[in-house]
């Protein structure tokens, strides 16, 4: 059922305003044009000296699309932008745009660059020609670069996507670089006809005041979408973005006449849609000139609503596979935001095809706030891991295999730590739970990754005869899986423990020594941590339990009883957490109603490892009695 869409706005017609009032207020090399908010042109805050001797890039159309397209005006891209309102070409009258080409333009004329949509043609050529019978030099670059339509049935054409953005950086180095307007034309010209867009949507954009529609339902993605929420070319079941990222790049690559479609893929979600979709690429002819052997560009661009991790993924998988599947030497590659659709998640891939010309005037410097930083310059075929380097205290191999023949004392460790960390692994939906009403409701999902990691490392590598090195053993385990501050306390809490143990020259821990580690322990997280008794962490577990064992050691008590009784205190300091104010980590950000529902999960599986390792050492000694 369709619903409300949630937005942080103030009136829905006053969105594009103030959007273009927070950009010029963020970025000082950006203006808006005299006449705003009825005049809603962003333009280079230098535009007065840029004017005198440079060609003037334009460009524009409905806003809804940022950070297209003001975000790329400045030194090196665009002279101005021209806002509609959301999804909606300026208006008719083109006056906006012709405001905006008498505010850059200077002698050496303008460059206009217009995506392939009806409304942003007639209002930008009406502006051009009535620009021209003013006097003004002014040229026209259409950007069609969608690969999802099949041939064009009438006069619309093929639409304009985000293969616009690296246009208008082509352009704006041209301009940059005291070309005239007919070079830096023919420059944008080339440029567009070397470049191919596809989309894929995972939902669609809500339009600010208006409902969320439900198109799109779960587990479904559109392919070959427009950017302004109009239905995809085709409706089919979410796959891995692997699978999405092969079929666009196929799709982007058809040569003349075929199609690379691999039907294995979709074999279980071809619908009739996606059938009439296949068939009519079948038809196409090649939407780019580019063959095995070329190089290309790669930009991956979010449509709204997609992290930048998930953007990340999708290059990830689409630069081997341009490499390996399509032959072809990947020169650069842009990820991130560039011409988006609101709030729609899922993401378009664009493939040009790149030669030196092109990557020069994709690496010239621009002042552009929103074009990436850090791409230019030659990257390599293939990126090679940096080597890790060795621990200056590293073992060898050797000294780090697990013995043939465990001590008692050995023995005693095994059954220990096997005991504790399968308590963590049966306790993670509950340690889950607890941390998803106080925290991100990972702690038993990150815990289960370590108490694993050191149940299968403890089978091949660990010294169990050497007590210090097995613990320090256990802490590179947690460290090399384990992320977040669990992981890295209970690293701190193993390499404290093992200096502790060192400092012992006998090859028997006693007791007491290993009361002592379990102190010193305590002391390194609570020193690096900055938490204590009473901060609602795992500390709240441990403290008691430390005191506990030093104390009944102190009064005689054997060491199994000692371990027990403390395990008693671990548990209760545990339980204890949920009458806590928390003083670190995410539940400082929880309300105290909320924290008193659950105990602190840290502090829960601090105990639950310390009590299994208790009974078991134990169970152990009655076994043998």
């Amino acid at each position: 059922m369709a619903s409300q869409g949630k937005k942080l706005i103030n009136d829905p017609n006053d969105v594009v305003t103030e959007f273009i009032e927070g950009l010029v207020e963020t970025y000082p090399g950006l203006q808006y044009l005299d006449g705003f908010p009825e005049v809603k042109v962003v333009l280079r805050a230098d535009h007065a000296s840029a004017m005198l001797d440079k060609v003037a890039i334009i460009s524009g159309g409905g806003s809804g699309h940022e950070p297209a397209h003001a975000g790329f005006v400045g030194e090196g891209m665009l002279s101005a932008a021209i806002c509609g309102e959301v999804f909606t070409s300026p208006q008719v009258d083109a006056i906006l745009a012709v405001w905006g080409i008498r505010a850059v333009t200077g002698p050496m004329g303008c460059l206009l660059i217009v995506k392939n949509y009806t409304g942003d043609r007639l209002n930008f050529g009406l502006a051009a020609e009535q620009a021209k019978s003013e006097g003004y030099k002014v040229e026209t670059v259409i950007v069609g670069d969608d690969c999802a339509l099949p041939p064009p049935r009438g006069i619309a054409g093929r639409r304009g996507l985000a293969g616009t953005i690296l246009v208008h950086k082509v352009a704006g180095a041209a301009a940059a670089a005291g070309l005239s307007l007919d070079e830096v034309a023919a420059e944008a010209k080339l440029a567009s006809e070397m470049v191919g867009t596809m989309g894929v949507a995972l939902s669609v954009c809500t339009l600010p005041g208006l409902v969320t529609s439900d198109r799109l339902g779960p587990g479904k993605m559109e392919l070959g979408l427009g950017i302004h929420g109009e239905p995809g070319a085709a409706l089919a079941d979410l796959q891995p973005v692997e699978v999405v990222v092969s079929h666009v790049l196929q799709q982007i690559l058809s040569p003349e006449g075929t199609s690379y479609i691999n039907f294995a893929y979709f074999t279980d979600i071809i619908n009739d849609a996606l059938i009439v979709f296949i068939v009519e690429l079948l038809q196409e002819t090649n939407y780019v000139p580019i063959t095995r052997g070329n190089r290309v560009v790669l930009l991956v661009n979010g449509l709204g609503a997609t992290p930048g991790m998930e953007l990340m993924i999708a290059a990830g998988k689409a630069v081997p596979q341009l490499q390996l599947e399509h032959g072809l030497a990947v020169d650069r590659v842009y990820t991130g935001s560039f011409m988006t659709s609101l709030d729609m998640a899922g993401f378009s891939i664009s493939i040009m095809k790149a030669d030196e010309a092109f990557l020069h005037r994709l690496d010239a410097a621009t002042k552009a706030p929103y074009w990436p930083v850090g791409v230019d310059g030659n990257r390599p075929p293939a990126k090679i891991p940096v080597p890790l380097p060795l621990s200056h205290s590293a073992k060898s191999d050797e000294s780090l295999s697990r013995p043939q023949q465990l001590s008692e004392q050995g023995h005693l460790l095994e059954v220990a730590i096997e005991a504790a960390v399968n308590a963590i692994i049966d306790l993670r939906d509950n340690l889950n739970e607890w941390d998803g009403r106080v925290g991100d409701g990972d702690c038993g999902s990150t815990m289960y990754r370590g108490a694993t990691a050191i149940l299968e490392d403890m089978k091949k590598h660990y010294p169990l005869n050497d007590a210090a090195e097995t613990v320090n053993e256990i802490g590179s385990s947690i460290r090399r899986v384990m992320g977040g501050t669990s992981g890295i306390i209970y690293t701190i809490f193993c390499k404290a423990a093992c200096v502790q143990l060192k400092a012992n020259t006998q090859s028997v821990v006693t007791s007491k020594q290993w009361a002592e580690a379990l102190e010193a322990s305590i002391a390194a997280v609570s020193k690096y941590g900055g938490a204590s008794s009473g901060f609602r962490t795992l500390l709240d577990a441990l403290i008691p339990a430390s005191a506990v064992l030093q104390e009944r050691l102190n009064a005689g008590d054997d060491p199994c009883t000692a371990f027990l009784l403390s395990s008693e205190a671990a548990v209760a300091g545990a339980e204890s957490t949920k009458h806590m104010q928390a003083q670190a980590g995410r539940s400082t950000y929880i309300s105290s109603d909320i924290l008193a529902t659950v105990p602190d999960p840290g502090a829960m599986a601090a105990a639950a490892w310390y009590r299994a390792a208790a009974l078991a050492i134990k169970n152990n000694y009655q076994l043998h009695e």
